[in-house]
């Protein structure tokens, strides 16, 4: 099978794409032949040697979409439609990067849909980030505001579509004011230029505060995120766009406002109930939601699609369809 292989770290160059041997399936393990698969920033963390896990050599990718070759030992039959996420992938075992790919049939979720692969690649890890994020990270209910610090990344855009489905308000924050057109899109209700002081514009807004937020830049703007919310109210920390994952000399009373919490969120394959994705395929098949999907890349333009994720050409959540 054609697969990408990364033999080293460091910058997009090492990706390499190479024939290599299809795997095979055991007992308890699923066989999947890939038609899509997402682009992800913790490849390029893994690509770059800045992960806490994985060896080398490898195949990278921690997710994948497509139809099963053969599922021994499991209920899961040939050519039902899957997709697979974390649970090692990219890191402890071969990922995602691949024509095929093999994974323990617990991190499997069987769907039905006949929207186009390159849009059904896009969602496992950015609708379990997102999902997760709203319920486990902040148990967001309907009526309430929820800012999305990051909104132009793709798990922000998922957010949006998912927070407008269950009826919240949503306010989203950019640093390119030519992205307002594509958070709107999205459903966001007040876009926000983030010029490092998004505490100050949602107080003009909502002067309480909101009710929740998903802070998806990194700790830089985190104290910014906190102050911004109410007290009672809960930030979410999921994402790191920026690359600044820890604070320094952290300081709990100065960090966090009165009564506001802060928790944070990483999910895996198991975290997203088939239910909730097979809903979220129906409402986009009805057009009632969206996959902000952005550039789709073959397998051998990896290298570009990986340049594209450095630079933030991407546009919405990168796929690579084979």
């Amino acid at each position: 099978m054609k697969a990408v292989v990364i033999d080293q770290t460091g910058p997009p160059d090492v990706l390499h794409v190479r024939e290599v041997p299809a795997p095979v399936p055991a007992t308890g393990e699923v066989l999947i032949r890939v038609h899509a698969f997402g682009l992800n920033r913790s490849e390029l963390h893994f690509r770059q040697g800045l992960a806490e896990s994985g060896s080398l050599p490898r195949v990278p990718g921690i997710e994948a979409t497509g139809t099963i070759v053969s599922a021994p030992g499991t209920d899961l039959t040939e050519g039902t439609q899957v997709m697979t996420m974390m649970g090692g992938m990219g890191r402890a075992f071969d990922g995602g990067y691949a024509e095929y790919v093999l994974v323990p049939a617990q991190q499997v979720i069987p769907f039905h849909s006949n929207l186009p692969w390159e849009q059904l690649g896009a969602v496992p890890e950015m609708l379990q980030t997102a999902y997760g994020s709203l319920t486990v990270g902040l148990d967001a209910q309907p009526g309430q505001s929820l800012l999305i610090r990051g909104g132009t990344s793709s798990i922000g855009l998922a957010l949006a579509v998912l927070a407008k489905r269950q009826g919240l308000t949503v306010l989203s924050t950019t640093r390119r004011p030519e992205a307002r057109p594509q958070l709107e899109q999205a459903g966001v209700d007040h876009v926000l230029i983030d010029d490092g002081d998004i505490a100050a514009q949602v107080r003009r807004l909502q002067p309480e505060g909101v009710d929740t937020a998903v802070e998806l830049v990194g700790v830089n703007a985190l104290k910014d995120t906190l102050r911004a919310v109410s007290i009672g109210g809960t930030v979410c920390f999921t994402g790191m766009l920026s690359d600044q994952w820890t604070i320094d000399s952290f300081y709990p009373m100065d960090w966090l406002p009165n009564g506001v919490r802060l928790t944070a969120y990483s999910g895996e394959a198991a975290d997203l109930p088939s239910n909730v994705l097979q809903s979220f395929l129906d409402d986009v098949t009805t057009g009632d939601a969206v996959i902000p999907l952005g550039n789709v890349y073959g397998i051998d333009d990896i290298i570009e699609a990986h340049r594209d994720m450095e630079a933030g050409r991407v546009g919405g959540k990168g796929v690579v369809l084979l």
